[in-house]
């Protein structure tokens, strides 16, 4: 059963089919190429969501939560990536430009988080620019949670098909537990020279 979430919703400006999530004051994710999930991917430290439209408006909702949501329905593409919010500001943003009028996805400040989003409407308008109706629309559903791997939830639109059809870039897709500073980061870099004959 789900508890009662605060939301907003708000038109955002997408550009080269993204629009972002981003902490003004450090990285939320490591990297992760489009082509994991087709839907939501991190580059440089922001989360990018995948459009269908090259350009233009689409409608964003975002939901917040004390604890993991039911993910909702009557949704083409849903996907879940986790972050982790240095300054407690997780802020849907234009592409490359200013926050859009949305409440911040860290509803609990600085920590770790999980973001499941979902989409519709990529198929309607794809690789147009300055598509005069609103066609797509984005819900992205926030809540505290430890990091988990990303993951696709569900894949019915031909776009996002077309996108996880692309070979994926030479992105090494960073887990926060890889870390040498943790255990488990320091035994798989023993594993890893050793595959490699190295024993120092």
């Amino acid at each position: 059963m789900n508890e009662s979430a605060r939301t907003g919703t708000a038109l955002v400006d997408a550009q080269y089919h993204h629009f972002q999530i981003t902490d003004p004051q450090g990285p939320l994710a490591g990297d992760l190429d489009s082509a994991h999930n087709g839907l939501v991917s991190s580059s440089g430290g922001a989360i990018e969501v995948t459009t269908g439209i090259h350009t233009g408006s689409v409608r964003v909702t975002v939901e917040l939560h004390a604890q993991r949501p039911d993910v909702a329905a009557d949704w083409e593409e849903i996907a879940e990536i986790s972050c982790h919010a240095p300054s407690g500001d997780v802020l849907v943003t234009h592409f490359m430009d200013d926050p859009a009028d949305l409440p911040s996805l860290a509803s609990q400040g600085p920590g770790p988080y999980r973001l499941r989003v979902h989409a519709r409407g990529r198929d309607r308008a794809v690789d147009q620019t300055l598509v005069d109706d609103v066609v797509e629309s984005y819900l992205i559903q926030s809540w505290p949670a430890a990091h988990q791997d990303a993951l696709l939830v569900k894949a019915t639109d031909a776009y996002g098909a077309q996108v996880r059809a692309q070979p994926a870039d030479d992105t090494i897709v960073i887990d926060h537990e890889d870390s040498l500073d943790t255990r488990t980061g320091q035994e798989r870099d023993i594993l890893h020279r050793a595959e490699r004959g190295d024993y120092s």
